[in-house]
């Protein structure tokens, strides 16, 4: 796994535990392999250094898959679509698109030469909010992480969802299995430049309270958030959830009270957690790490298998007061 960067390591890793448990069939994961890794030979030899047998990997003869289109539209929906339930969302929490009390869109914002979207919830009430920038899993902008946005709408953040794929054409828009591996090949340096410019773009609201904005994000946006935490100046919390560790010579870089969300089951995640935590007190960054018990890596996602309401619940409420105390 050498020649492979962090990101695209992550999320082999990530796949392969899911097809071991059952999660992802061998014809999607090998799928989702290859378009990570650009070939099959690369597939091949990537699926064996994480644990696959000979017999499971493709040749490395064989075809690349095609990318096929989305069969339905994972991220399309605004504030114009009308209202109801997340599909799939099993969270109390959950906040249905058309809630009362909230103003829904997709915007668009410059970034590096291109147009990037994202999805817009804020409170309908006039003034200036705190803001909080999200930034979505290895699936892309879904229904989800707008989901997600709602729900801080409701407790008074302007909330914006970045899709990373806009130059792609748009998650909604992809095949599934291409997705992480079109993710990857951006890179996350790219990612990270978005980001700069969504902060830019919700400073210059009339509704944000520019100098009171957070940054969260899940799983391979844990990370991203972890690395914009070096790099970003303006954001003064973040709260990443169970991502991979930033560069620990950067970690003194860092200005905002940083918040770790981990999931006690998850070693590939958690194990080397404690380096970093070391790194922040070393730095003296302001930081809280949690570890949530009895949970695996994806636990705050309700729409997945390995949702849990309590530890779900718990890391959101502590996530909520993270961004309380330091904005």
């Amino acid at each position: 796994m050498t020649q492979l960067g962090k990101y695209e390591k992550y999320l082999i890793e990530e796949f392969f535990d899911d097809y071991r448990t059952g999660a992802l069939s061998q014809r999607t994961f090998t799928r989702r392999v290859a378009f990570i890794t650009g070939s099959m030979a690369a597939a091949s030899a990537a699926m064996l250094l994480v644990g696959c047998t000979p017999s499971e990997v493709p040749r490395s003869t064989d075809p690349m898959p095609t990318p096929e289109p989305s069969p339905s539209s994972a991220a399309g929906t605004t504030g114009t679509a009308g209202s109801g339930a997340v599909p799939g969302a099993k969270s109390p929490l959950s906040v249905p698109e058309g809630a009362p009390g909230l103003t829904t869109a997709s915007v668009q914002f410059p970034s590096g030469g291109a147009s990037v979207s994202a999805y817009l919830a804020r409170p309908e009430q006039e003034g200036r909010a705190p803001a909080v920038l999200i930034c979505h899993e290895n699936r892309g902008l879904t229904p989800h992480i707008e989901d997600v946005a709602r729900r801080f709408a409701k407790e008074g953040y302007a909330a914006l969802a970045l899709d990373l794929l806009s130059r792609e054409g748009g998650t909604a828009g992809m095949d599934r299995d291409a997705v992480p591996g079109a993710l990857t090949q951006a890179g996350a340096q790219r990612h990270v430049a978005d980001f700069a410019a969504a902060l830019e773009y919700l400073q210059a609201q009339d509704f944000v309270d520019g100098g009171r904005v957070a940054m969260t994000g899940y799983c391979f946006g844990g990370g991203i958030t972890w690395q914009a935490a070096t790099e970003l100046v303006g954001l003064k919390a973040t709260a990443a959830f169970y991502g991979p560790a930033p560069d620990l010579a950067k970690v003194p870089d860092i200005k905002a009270a940083v918040f770790g969300v981990y999931a006690e089951l998850d070693q590939r995640i958690t194990g080397p957690m404690p380096a970093l935590k070391d790194a922040l007190a070393a730095s003296g960054v302001v930081h809280q790490i949690a570890v949530y018990p009895g949970v695996d890596h994806a636990f705050h996602n309700d729409t997945g298998d390995r949702y849990n309401e309590a530890q779900a619940t718990a890391a959101w409420n502590d996530t909520l007061a993270w961004f309380g105390q330091h904005l």
